[in-house]
């Protein structure tokens, strides 16, 4: 979820992009390269009665993120969704519009020092444990009230969560960031004060959440500024430009912050080519994908 984070994915990722990367993502040298290294079978602690950190009740919250998700809708007649503007370019703006969120979370951390290896706490979960809450977390609708259409693809929380942990649940990385999603803990406190829940960094459903929240605040946020609140994350919209689609510049900011992609009067950045390669590379060809 910020610089330094990817040391833990396989060899794999490497031989996928030294085979050509993906098509329609370019880019510059690496701001940071995905290391080799990782197991490619992780040692894991199957629980005995089951997953002990499974998240407790959420406090209700109609306009909160991440609510779970519900059998039936149950739309309010006060609260429509604003009917979306029509576009004639599926590319960013030249000039943005002002951000609509003012709350923003704060700012990614300093790489860390060189040579740091990553620490683990904690019970590991399974692979079938982790698949299943990226899927919950691919399910939920994040914003029910005020955009109800923004859907986080599965594809895209398996690739990011293998990108940053090569889902290890109990993982540690130097620069702070815990767990699948490596969500670091000044983000995790932000967006529960922000959002009204209360998810336990370490618990790794819980995990999984705050990643996906992160990504559907990242979508809005640049959506609102530079698609007109189109927030498609459809990999059909992007060209052979970095900065062409916003499923590029949401996988970019995940990594780099908000701050650094989407920048109040400029253009859409994309300062991280190298790890938005790695994760579009893995949204189509990672092993993950099989579990």
């Amino acid at each position: 979820m910020r610089r330094g984070v990817g040391r833990w994915v396989t060899a794999a990722v490497a031989a996928v992009l030294a085979a050509g990367a993906i098509t329609g993502c370019g880019g510059e040298e690496p701001t940071r390269e995905v290391a080799v290294g990782l197991p490619s079978e992780v040692p894991v602690e199957a629980p005995a009665d089951g997953p002990a950190d499974l998240p407790s009740d959420e406090p209700p919250a109609v306009a909160a993120m991440g609510a779970k998700p519900s059998a039936k809708a149950s739309p309010s007649a006060s609260a429509k969704p604003k009917p979306k503007p029509t576009r004639t370019s599926t590319g960013p703006l030249a000039k943005p519009k002002p951000p609509t969120e003012t709350q923003v979370p704060p700012p990614p951390p300093k790489p860390p020092a060189s040579g740091c290896e990553p620490s683990y706490r904690g019970t590991q979960a399974t692979r079938s444990q982790v698949k299943s809450a990226l899927s919950d977390a691919a399910a939920r609708t994040y914003w029910p009230t005020s955009a109800p259409d923004i859907k986080i693809p599965l594809t895209l929380m398996k690739a990011t969560a293998w990108q940053e942990s090569g889902w290890q649940s109990n993982i540690v990385a130097c620069d702070g960031g815990i767990g699948l999603m490596q969500v670091m803990p000044a983000t995790a406190d932000w967006m529960n004060q922000r959002f009204g829940q209360s998810y336990d960094i370490d618990a790794y459903r819980d995990n999984a959440y705050l990643g996906g929240t992160y990504l559907a605040w990242l979508t809005k946020y640049i959506g609102d500024m530079y698609f007109e609140s189109d927030y498609r994350l459809d990999t059909s919209l992007c060209t052979s430009e970095l900065n062409s689609c916003l499923l590029n510049a949401v996988i970019a900011a995940y990594n780099y912050g908000h701050g650094a992609v989407a920048r109040e009067g400029q253009p859409l950045a994309i300062p991280n080519p190298q790890y938005v390669r790695n994760v579009r590379a893995l949204m189509t060809e990672c092993v993950c994908l099989n579990y």
